[in-house]
């Protein structure tokens, strides 16, 4: 799977601050995976701003006329 193909796992994801100064992005999915992944607030912010770059892309792209299948 790569990051550009659609997948039908879900997952919950929560973010916030941690007691030790850190961001934490908590992903929980079926099966008891639990992914805790801590970043300095530098590192988050850089990440927030990719996020924002992406759905910016993301909406154009929804702009565009669809392909017509032949």
């Amino acid at each position: 799977m790569g990051i550009d193909k659609q997948s039908d796992i879900a997952a919950d994801i929560q973010i916030g601050p941690t007691d030790q100064g850190m961001v934490r992005i908590y992903v929980a999915a079926a099966g008891g995976i639990e992914l805790p992944l801590d970043f300095d607030p530098d590192e988050a912010e850089e990440i927030a701003e990719e996020l924002r770059a992406a759905a910016q892309v993301a909406r154009e792209m929804g702009d565009q006329p669809k392909p017509k299948k032949r």
